[in-house]
């Protein structure tokens, strides 16, 4: 049964379990999967990637049979998923498993995919596709933001701000929050404090100092430190950036957890790796493990915490924090 993106009222997810959500609008994706899934769920929320499920097919079948794998109120969601995954959600679907929520997320599934087609002709299933955004709904989206924080910003900055987002809606929502942290703090708005707080995310000492802190190069971490006067406003943009490297990281290291093959790891990795970082993410891969990539996207967030509620002292928060994360021996 297919079902359009913002007809998401038509979802009961205690009569219909298993959904399948694809296309290149993957920000709108997430933001789906969270409003209608996550805050439902909360801490009985379970992540595989494609790969997880199928070297473990059989098993994972026979569990869910026996009611052995997960208790009741359940979330699966499985990423990164193809036509490989159809086999088992026919079975699921045949012997009426219902004692779990299944999510099943992929990218893009042409008309002739099978796994879709399966899910569009089946009454009992949710296909729900996600188109690319336009101008027209990341200004929507703009608009509601802003509204919603009561921010006053003219039309001609916030068609600057859509314009730097390369038609994301993940670059836009971090762009306004960064624009929302900024007015919080008693900042004036204008177009050129715009564009210089959007210009922050494309920085590329931020990226390299997230890079070396991940592969820990203690020395070029404070080589970049030194060599870089970051503000108050670069400490947000910094943690934020690190959460979304380190999310990206966690696939890997489950892939290559999963494979034992660092090479491999590196040419499945979607999107790919450009080839001036792969080296450096065969270091990272390396040196974390998925727990203790779990740990740090925690302590990120605690640190993104405290450097709100401590502006003042935002550098040394995160200067202290890179430091700590380059030492630890996080394979240990």
């Amino acid at each position: 049964m297919i079902i359009k993106s913002f007809e998401e009222k038509k979802i009961n997810i205690n009569q219909q379990k298993i959904h399948l959500l694809y296309g290149e609008n993957q920000g709108q994706i997430s933001e789906f999967v969270e409003k209608n899934f996550k805050k439902k769920f909360q801490e009985s929320t379970f992540y595989y990637d494609e790969i997880e499920i199928i070297k473990n097919e059989e098993l994972i079948f026979d569990k869910l049979q026996n009611k052995s794998f997960f208790d009741d109120k359940k979330l699966i969601i499985v990423n990164r998923v193809t036509d490989k995954l159809k086999n088992l959600i026919e079975q699921i679907v045949s012997k009426n498993i219902t004692d779990l929520n299944i999510v099943l997320i992929s990218n893009i599934l042409e008309k002739k995919s099978k796994l879709r087609s399966f899910f569009e002709k089946n009454k009992k299933l949710v296909c729900v596709p996600f188109y690319p955004d336009n101008d027209q709904t990341l200004s929507k989206l703009a608009y509601n933001f802003l509204s919603n924080k009561k921010i006053s910003l003219s039309p001609s900055n916030i068609n600057l701000i859509i314009s730097k987002c390369s038609g994301d809606r993940k670059n836009l929502i971090n762009e306004l929050q960064k624009i929302e942290y900024y007015e919080k703090n008693g900042k004036k708005i204008n177009s050129e404090n715009i564009s210089k707080l959007i210009n922050l995310s494309e920085n590329h000492s931020i990226s390299e100092l997230i890079d070396n802190c991940l592969a820990q190069n203690k020395k070029k971490i404070i080589s970049i430190l030194n060599e870089n006067n970051f503000s108050n406003e670069d400490c947000i943009v910094i943690i934020r950036s690190f959460i979304i490297k380190a999310k990206k990281l966690l696939v890997l290291s489950k892939t290559f957890e999963t494979n034992k093959n660092i090479d491999l790891t590196i040419s499945s990795a979607k999107p790919p790796i450009f080839w001036k970082e792969k080296e450096i993410t065969k270091q990272q891969i390396q040196k974390w493990k998925p727990e203790n990539i779990k740990n740090l996207i925690y302590s990120l967030s605690e640190t993104e915490l405290q450097i709100k509620k401590n502006i003042n002292n935002s550098i040394n928060l995160i200067t202290d924090f890179i430091l700590l994360q380059s030492s630890s021996a996080t394979n240990n």
